[in-house]
């Protein structure tokens, strides 16, 4: 039987890349989003893989969409926590409720997933949880503190839950994508893209695709040594 991975955020954008790289690879896939049923539904036409609906940022309902995923497909033995938002503000300008939503989604939101989870991964004594951050949650971005924080979090959160899971068979690692050529980035005004692209020194964006291969690649068996870890991929714009 192949393995049960479970991809949050993952029907649109980078999530969609990494849910369908793992399918290619022979993985089993539940893909997580929290509103846009018409764009679940048309991805799960075109890949075959079962979509389910819940807000990460609320631990009951992962707690009960992580157990419908399991009584459909088996235990989760890869997560990836892709979901996230942008509230972005300057920060004196920046309500309580624009930082709430970011942290209880980009930051709580890894807990919520990967609480539920961890213990079915320990009694196995195998797991991967891969978390993915941004370059923003490395080098920090003005108007964007409560995103920068929440991905800075999430590193953080990878480091120690390393050194939890290592002795039991399961690693953890994060992924720091760039400026990845998503929907969202081409749909910003074209000046605005060219001076992203600007920074880059490989001259381009990434492809979500690239993000999707550091995930197959740490999901794998041939990624056991490697554990507590940050991919950077980013074409060169920040070096940590």
């Amino acid at each position: 039987m192949s393995r049960v991975a479970l991809v949050t955020g993952g029907t649109r954008g980078i999530g969609a890349a990494i849910a369908t790289a793992l399918k290619a690879e022979g993985y089993t896939v539940a893909a997580n989003f929290a509103g846009n049923e018409e764009a679940a539904a048309k991805f799960t036409a075109e890949t075959g893989i079962a979509t389910y609906k819940w807000s990460v940022a609320d631990y009951d309902a992962c707690v009960a969409g992580i157990a419908k995923v399991e009584a459909d497909l088996g235990p989760v033995e890869v997560l990836v926590n892709n979901a996230g938002i942008t509230r972005d503000g300057m920060f004196h300008k920046m309500t309580r409720d624009q930082w709430q939503e970011v942290i209880d989604t980009n930051l709580s939101g890894v807990f919520n997933m990967t609480h539920p989870i961890w213990n079915g991964m320990r009694d196995r004594k195998f797991g991967r949880v891969i978390n993915i951050s941004s370059i923003n949650g490395q080098k920090g971005q003005m108007g964007q503190t409560n995103y920068s924080a929440a991905k800075a979090g999430d590193l953080g959160f990878t480091k120690a839950l390393a050194q939890e899971g290592a002795f039991k068979g399961i690693t953890v690692n994060a992924i720091c994508p760039g400026y990845i050529g998503t929907e969202m980035v081409m749909a910003v005004p074209e000046k605005v893209r060219e001076s992203i692209i600007a920074q880059i020194p490989v001259g381009r964006l990434g492809e979500a695709s690239e993000i999707a291969r550091c995930v197959v690649f740490l999901a794998s068996d041939d990624a056991g040594f490697v554990t507590g870890s940050t991919i950077t991929a980013n074409g060169g714009q920040y070096f940590v």
